[in-house]
């Protein structure tokens, strides 16, 4: 028996986008929006209830679109769900206060935090969900894929191509997701030009171009300047290095963003050069174009950098060190934030970083009270991917077993001191994420790297090796054991510390043949900003905050 089915449209998606299209032909010119125009387009584009994903990552912002969308009639445009990596600025937020939109999915929301997290208790503002990179990005695929998609490029040519120059980062997965699936796509651009450098993103993508009144926003955000680099983050650098680097040989990393990962980088050419460790350890990166990574390169520690994204000065020194990063034919940089993710959560041997809250047993979160600041990538890159099949030696080194399927494990490292500003524990019983789970309605607390992933602890007092055991209870004994004199290091019992150094589970710096004293700034490669631009033989353009000369 044959059903005879009503006869449907399989195209109800492309249809409604031309009938879109059709209603802003009379304000462009082909694929361009005058720069006028572009609040009256956005209106008659953007329907209540749309998915909007609004290009705003660590660096780079969509800052003349995200200025347009608050500017719209909210009678016309309300209730959108918003999809961001990363909210950093004002108006983000301000649509929300606007009724504009209504829920967001995101990843970042670091200058935000405090307002977002606000913005949630008062009810102005419904959390989707706190994403890893890679997750928001994929799900753009799967269950949140976007109706209209504002994106930013340096330059676009007549027919909607886009280059994308140093700073490509998330642009191409935001404007696929779209593009493929009958969105609407629109490029905010600094300029139209008539021949492009390099066409990063083809103009069959895009909808629409649109030339910005002013230069999308910019931030150096992995610029660390070394005069702020403390004595302490030395004595952790120097531990890193020799009692995790050296010991698991680690070739392939990534460093997150922070004094303390510059400090390790700025320490290379000098102390890891003392040990001879060039050639052995931290030859291939996955990390922005670090100025403080500068001194390792020029001196011959570093064959390779994959960039999620690009830094403010580091243009030409990045165009005149091809060897090292992957670059066009143009000179300039190619960074992809989401093949970065990738690379540094299957490819790489270990993940460095830092965190706000871990509790006893190792579990760690930067969503603390009053503050959603979201986690970014590092829950990507912070753990043990189980779909890992090749071997290096540092992977190999983590084996804890003879069993013959045993396998190796990535080396994932918090390095934090024992108290933050104003004199707060990072060391804490219980995470402030559980609280904020219950505040903004999540179905599991906000937690950044899980403590079964974490396999190294690094505090000014010592390392805890805590891959070493799977005993929950020695895991808090061996954390109180480097916590300080915060309440869980005040647990500390001098003879089982004693115990656990002797077992190798716990190092301090004098196991590791480090002197305490011998941590202080003459170790540093560069001490001031101005130290790497000579290193960099003068490529290094610092941001005008940076200069102290």
């Amino acid at each position: 028996m044959v059903l005879i089915q009503q006869q449907r449209s399989w195209s109800t998606r492309l249809e409604g986008k031309k009938k879109r299209l059709a209603e802003v032909e009379h304000l462009v010119k082909g694929v361009t929006i005058p720069t006028e125009k572009i609040v009256d387009v956005l209106e008659l584009l953007i329907k209540p209830g749309d998915r909007v994903v609004l290009e705003g990552n660590n660096q780079k912002q969509a800052s003349f679109l995200s200025q347009a969308l608050v500017k719209v009639d909210p009678e016309r445009v309300h209730d959108l769900h918003m999809i961001m990596s990363s909210v950093s600025r004002p108006e983000h937020l301000d649509i929300f206060e606007e009724g504009i939109a209504k829920k967001i999915d995101l990843s970042f929301a670091g200058p935000q935090s405090l307002r977002i997290a606000q913005m949630i208790e008062d009810g102005r503002l419904v959390l989707g969900d706190l994403h890893t990179y890679v997750e928001l990005y994929g799900r753009l695929f799967i269950d949140l894929i976007p109706n209209v998609a504002l994106v930013a490029a340096d330059k676009a040519d007549r027919f909607g191509n886009l280059y994308t120059g140093p700073n490509t980062e998330e642009t191409p997965t935001i404007v696929e997701a779209a593009a493929f699936r009958d969105g609407i796509v629109i490029a905010q651009v600094n300029e139209i030009v008539d021949e492009l450098p390099r066409v990063d993103i083809p103009g069959s993508w895009v909808d629409f171009i649109v030339e910005a009144d002013e230069p999308y926003e910019l931030e150096p955000l992995f610029t660390r300047d070394p005069r702020h680099i403390t004595d302490i983050q030395i004595l952790q650098a120097m531990m890193c290095i020799r009692g995790i680097y050296e010991k698991h040989g680690v070739q392939s990393l990534n460093h997150g963003i922070g004094f303390n990962t510059a400090a390790i980088e700025l320490l290379l050419p000098s102390y890891g050069e003392q040990l001879g460790l060039k050639g052995k350890i931290c030859k291939n990166w996955v990390l922005n174009p670090h100025p403080t990574l500068i001194p390792a390169i020029e001196t011959g520690w570093v064959e390779s950098v994959h960039c999620f994204g690009g830094e403010l000065g580091m243009e030409k020194y990045v165009q005149a060190r091809r060897d090292i990063f992957f670059t066009g034919k143009d000179g300039s940089l190619r960074s992809n934030r989401t093949l970065a993710q990738l690379a540094g959560q299957y490819a790489v041997d270990l993940f460095i970083g830092s965190t706000l809250q871990m509790d006893a047993y190792g579990n760690s979160s930067t969503v603390t009270k009053g503050r959603v600041a979201g986690y970014g990538g590092a829950p990507n890159m912070g753990h043990d991917p189980g779909g890992r099949r090749h071997s290096t030696e540092a992977w190999y080194n983590m084996m804890t077993s003879q069993d013959e399927l045993a396998r190796g494990k990535k080396l994932v490292v918090q390095v934090a001191e024992t108290f933050q500003d104003a004199n707060t524990p990072v060391f804490v019983e219980r995470l402030d994420a559980i609280d904020v789970k219950k505040q903004a309605n999540l179905a599991v607390a906000p937690v950044m790297i899980y403590a079964e992933d974490v396999t190294h602890v690094v505090t000014e007092e010592g390392i805890a090796y805590l891959y070493k055991t799977d005993s929950p209870a020695e895991r808090r004994e061996m954390i109180a054991s480097i916590a300080g004199v915060t309440p869980l290091g005040m647990e500390n019992d001098v003879k089982r510390t004693k115990s656990l150094r002797e077992r190798g589970l716990v190092a301090m710096p004098e196991n590791l043949n480090i002197l305490r004293g011998e941590a202080n700034r003459s170790l540093l490669a560069a001490k001031n900003i101005d130290e790497l631009v000579q290193w960099s033989g003068g490529l290094y353009e610092p941001p005008s905050k940076f200069k102290s000369w």
